[in-house]
C-alpha cells in the first residue's frame, strides 16, 4: 500500500491536490482513500492531507503515521528532523522551492524532487495556484501514474481554468528536478 502525506498552507490547494491525485489513481484502476486534518484554519495556516492507494479495497481507517512519500507545498514547513522521524527510510519527497537543492542536504538520504511551482503556475496564468503543478511534478518524480490519468482527473476536478491547470501539470511533469 502506498501512503502519501501532503503538507502546505491553507489556500495553496493541498486538500484539492490530494483529492485530484486520488481520482487519478482511481482512473488508473487503483483504490484510493483520501482524508485531511485541519480545523478552522485561515488562509496561510499549516495543514496536512493524506492519501492511501492500493491494488485492492482499503479497509484501514487510521491515521498515516509513516508515509512513503511527502509532497510539500511550502519549503518553510520542511523540518529535517521531523521528516527523518516520520518518513519511511528511502522515502520520496517533492518540495516546492526556489532554493537550490543544496539547501536540503540534510535530507539526502531520501529521494528528493524539486520544483518552483509558483514560476510554472504564473507562466500559465494561474497566479499562485500550485496544486496541479505539484501533481504534474509528482507524477514525473514517482512514475506511479501515467500523465494522461492525471490530466484526465485535473480536467474533471479543476473548479476553474481547466486548460491552464492541465497545462500547468504538463509543464511541471517536464520540468521537475531530482
Amino acid at each position: 500500500m502506498l501512503e502519501i502525506k501532503f503538507s502546505g498552507r491553507g489556500g495553496q490547494g493541498v486538500v484539492v491536490a490530494s483529492q485530484i491525485l486520488g481520482l487519478a489513481f482511481f482512473k488508473a484502476g487503483k483504490y484510493p482513500q483520501c482524508y485531511s486534518l485541519f480545523g478552522g484554519e485561515r488562509r496561510g495556516a499549516p495543514l496536512v492531507s493524506f492519501l492511501r492507494v492500493d491494488q485492492k479495497k482499503i479497509l484501514l481507517k487510521c491515521e498515516i503515521r509513516q508515509p512513503k512519500e511527502l509532497v510539500c507545498f511550502d519549503d518553510s514547513l520542511v523540518d529535517p528532523r521531523e521528516v527523518k522521524d516520520k518518513l519511511v527510510p528511502d522515502g520520496r519527497i517533492l518540495i516546492n522551492t526556489r532554493r537550490p537543492p543544496e539547501a536540503f542536504r540534510e535530507l539526502r538520504e531520501f529521494n528528493l524532487g524539486f520544483i518552483d511551482a509558483a514560476a510554472v503556475s504564473q507562466a500559465v496564468g494561474l497566479k499562485q495556484i500550485i496544486n496541479t503543478v505539484m501533481l504534474g511534478a509528482y507524477c514525473r518524480l514517482t512514475g506511479h501514474l501515467k500523465l494522461d490519468h492525471l490530466l484526465e482527473a485535473v480536467a474533471e476536478f479543476a473548479p476553474a481554468k481547466k486548460e491552464a491547470n492541465i497545462e500547468a501539470a504538463r509543464r511541471a511533469f517536464e520540468s521537475v528536478e531530482s
